[in-house]
Parts: structure tokens; C-alpha cells; sequence
């Protein structure tokens, strides 16, 4: 019972009484930090009439700190721009007159001009600590399509086969004309400067080398990843962002449906099916593309340009580039649906994301190439 009547004692209230023409407003209890979700609505109840003065005494107040002295100088101030004379009585006043002191003090605190070597080191330190927190996400959003790649790919029954056919559609079948025509174009391109060349040292027959092992290691899958990232990587990360503002994606979590494995995972499956298959129509049309102009500007045959195509280039050749393809694929999926769910707040969020996808995605693919030349190099591959 003691207990109880100390607990409300030490609630913080207040008392109105008038004398004399004057609204005092009397403090009882303990106007302190802990009990804050209590002093404010007490002290937002306050209505004095209009043009009365407002005398703010202790009552029976048993504590004062700095959270209560605070929240009784902004009432008084809110008070003085109603226009009423507000008044402190009896109080100690060294909380208070630091409060009043506190906005000159905030000016003489002012930092000046910042010098040049100052701001640099703090562009340097809020840049490493964005990479650091992004580099966080990342990982973190890595494990978890992992995590869900692995769920789905364990038990069959939850693969959304309809979903992944309709990306693969996307992807795939609809990126063929474009993917088709840039192989067949880079590689005349590589044929045509190589050959001009090599025919400044009689070895013009070595064309056929350099457009077939370029196109099967390097230039096929490396621009199918390049053309698959603008056109799907930007694809994805513009959809799911839509999805995200719209609230869709909250509303998926709320129905008791697992966004990741919605979203996400049938996206990523479709690019790893459907970049090793683009991979090989774009060496097929690479191929072509240097064969034609071997034949109208080598004076070669297509049996001499296809024997001699065999002899340059081995089933490893060939490999290394369908080694890559799925890979790459991962990595567009991985940044392109990562960047839409990254999305928030506007059309212009999605703006930024789809275009960090794109930029992105083209970075990551180069470098994982580089990667896998220097690995195949020390494997002698």
C-alpha cells in the first residue's frame, strides 16, 4: 500500500489556483527524465485566460533535473507567444538559466570555415563508412538469396515454374535479335582490324584464330552478360522498385508469402538457364559474322575458314565461356534484384536504383571475367 501511494506521489502533476487576478500553476511530484511521458501531456493541458499572468511555482515537488526544467521553459515560451506574462517562482534557478543561455552558447559554438584539408578527410570518412554499410547490405541480402535459392532448389514442389518460364521469355527469347546482331557486328569488327593487321606480316590465315578464340573465351559471353545486364539487370531492379513503392511487396509479407522466393529466386533461375544458351548464339553468330568476312576479304573458303576454326580452337575454348555464363548470370540477377528492393520513397529512387543496377551489374561481370582469366591462366585452361 506504501508502495502505491510513493508511486503516485512521485508522478509528476500539476495545480491550478488564482489569486489576485493571477494563474498559478503549481509542480507536484518528480519532474524528472523517467517520468517525461507524463509531464508532457500535463503541461500541454494548460489554458490560462486570455491576458493572464502565469506564476509557475513548486508545489509539492520532490525531484527536479534537466528533462523537467526543459519541459517548463518550453511551456513558458509557448505561454509568452500566446501572450501571457509567465512568471517562475521559487524555483532554483541554475537549470533554468542554463537553458536560457543555451541558444547563445549554440552560436558561439558555430564552426567556422572548415579548411580544405578537413573537409577531405571528412568526404574520405563518410564515404568509407557508406561503403562500409553497403557492403553490409550486400552481404547480407547475398545470404539470404542464397539461403532461399538453396530452399527452393531443395524442394522442387516450391519452384513457381510459371514464374521462371515467363522470365526466361523475358530474358531470353525476347533479347535473341539484339543479342544475335552485337556478336555478329563485334565480331566483324574484331575480324576486320585483326585481318588489316596481320596482313602487314603475310598472316592473314591467323584471323581465323583471333576471331574464334576471341569469340568462344571472351567476346561472346562477356557481351551477352553486357547486353542481358542493360536490358534485364535494369528490367528487374525497375519492376521490383514499382512493386516496392506501390507497398506490393509489404502486402506479399502480410498475406504470409515469402517475397524472396516470389520475386527473387525465379528471376535469378531464369538468367542462369537462359545466359548460357544466349552465350552459344552469340558465339554461333560471332562466328558466322567473321567467317563471311574471311571469305570476301581473305579470298578464304567457308571449309578452309571451318577447318582452320577446329585446329585454333579446342572443346576447352568453347568451355571457358559456358564456365563464365552462369556466373555472370547470378551476378545481374543478384544486383538487379537487390537494387529494387533497395528502392524507397519515389519514382526517382527508382530512377537511381535501376541505373546503379545497370552500372553495377557491367562492373561486376568485368571484373569476374578478369577474375576468371587469371584462374584460368594458372590452371593453364
Amino acid at each position: 500500500m506504501n508502495r502505491t501511494r510513493d508511486k503516485d506521489e512521485s508522478r509528476p502533476g500539476l495545480r491550478v489556483q488564482s489569486a489576485d487576478g493571477d494563474f498559478i500553476v503549481l509542480l507536484d511530484g518528480e519532474w524528472t527524465v523517467d517520468h517525461a511521458a507524463d509531464m508532457e501531456p500535463a503541461l500541454d493541458a494548460l489554458s490560462p485566460p486570455a491576458g493572464a499572468v502565469v506564476i509557475i511555482r513548486p508545489g509539492d515537488l520532490r525531484q527536479l533535473d534537466l528533462t523537467g526544467a526543459w519541459l517548463v521553459q518550453e511551456i513558458r515560451e509557448r505561454l509568452r507567444a500566446a501572450g501571457h506574462d509567465v512568471r517562475l517562482d521559487g524555483f532554483r534557478t541554475r537549470h533554468f538559466r542554463f537553458l536560457e543561455a543555451l541558444p547563445a552558447l549554440r552560436q558561439s559554438a558555430a564552426p567556422g570555415k572548415i579548411p580544405a584539408w578537413r573537409r577531405l578527410l571528412l568526404t574520405v570518412g563518410r564515404t568509407v563508412v557508406g561503403e562500409r554499410r553497403q557492403i553490409q547490405a550486400t552481404l547480407g541480402y547475398l545470404g539470404r538469396l542464397i539461403v532461399n535459392l538453396l530452399g527452393v532448389l531443395l524442394r522442387p514442389r516450391r519452384l513457381r515454374i510459371r514464374d521462371i518460364s515467363h522470365h526466361m521469355y523475358e530474358t531470353g527469347i525476347m533479347a535473341i535479335p539484339i543479342v544475335a546482331l552485337i556478336a555478329f557486328l563485334i565480331s566483324i569488327v574484331t575480324a576486320y582490324q585483326g585481318g588489316m593487321q596481320l596482313a602487314r606480316f603475310g598472316a592473314s590465315v591467323y584471323t581465323v584464330d583471333l576471331v574464334t578464340i576471341s569469340q568462344l573465351r571472351e567476346m561472346g559471353v562477356l557481351l551477352t552478360a553486357i547486353m542481358v545486364a542493360g536490358r534485364s539487370g535494369s528490367a528487374f531492379a525497375a519492376q521490383i522498385g514499382f512493386m516496392k513503392i506501390n507497398e506490393e511487396v509489404d502486402a506479399l509479407r502480410t498475406m504470409g508469402f515469402e517475397p524472396y522466393e516470389i520475386l527473387v529466386v525465379p528471376r535469378v533461375i531464369a538468367l542462369i538457364i537462359v545466359l548460357p544458351l544466349l552465350t552459344v548464339l552469340a558465339d554461333l553468330m560471332g562466328l558466322i559474322g567473321g567467317a563471311l568476312l574471311s571469305v570476301f576479304t581473305l579470298d578464304m573458303t567457308l571449309q578452309q575458314f571451318y577447318l582452320r576454326a577446329v585446329d585454333a580452337a579446342g572443346l576447352n575454348t568453347f568451355l571457358v565461356g559456358i564456365i563464365k555464363a552462369p556466373v555472370f548470370a547470378f551476378i545481374i540477377g543478384f544486383i538487379g534484384t537487390m537494387r529494387g528492393l533497395q528502392v524507397s520513397g519515389s519514382a526517382e529512387s527508382v530512377g537511381r536504383q535501376t541505373t546503379n543496377a545497370v552500372v553495377q551489374s557491367i562492373f561486376m561481370v568485368i571484373m569476374a571475367d578478369a577474375v576468371f582469366s587469371i584462374i584460368f591462366s594458372w590452371l593453364d585452361f
